[in-house]
C-alpha cells in the first residue's frame, strides 16, 4: 500500500523575528506495526507505518524524526523553531516502502 496520509500543519500566522515558535503536525495513518493478525484469514497484517519525519526551515533541516512501529496510529508531532525569515517551512513523511509525502507552508516573520 502507497503511503495516503493527510497532514494538518499549524504555524502560527505571522511572527517577530528572533520569536521561538511552536509547530504542531497530524497525520491520518493507520501506523500498521505488522504484529496484528487479521481477524478473518489469521494472516498477519503487513507493516506499515511512517518511519521518518524531516522538517527544513529555509532550506536548512530543523528536524529529522525517525519512527518505530511504537508510535501511534495519525500520530502528532510538536516541536519548536526560531523564526528566522520568512520563507518555507518544508515536510516529508516517509513510509517503509520509501514513498514520500510532501507539504509546504510559509512562515511570515514581520
Amino acid at each position: 500500500m502507497a503511503i495516503d496520509i493527510q497532514p494538518r500543519i499549524r504555524v502560527p500566522k505571522s511572527l517577530k523575528k528572533g520569536e521561538i515558535f511552536e509547530v504542531k503536525t497530524l497525520v491520518k495513518h493507520a501506523m500498521e506495526s505488522g504484529l496484528r493478525k487479521d481477524n478473518k484469514t489469521g494472516k498477519a497484517i503487513p507493516r506499515e507505518i511512517i518511519n521518518r519525519l524531516q522538517v527544513s526551515y529555509n532550506g536548512d533541516e530543523v528536524l529529522n524524526a525517525v519512527w518505530h512501529p511504537g508510535i501511534s496510529a495519525n500520530p502528532y508531532t510538536s516541536f519548536f523553531v526560531a523564526a528566522d525569515k520568512s520563507g518555507p517551512m518544508e515536510f516529508t513523511w516517509t513510509d517503509d516502502l520509501g514513498k514520500t509525502h510532501k507539504k509546504t507552508v510559509q512562515v511570515k516573520v514581520v
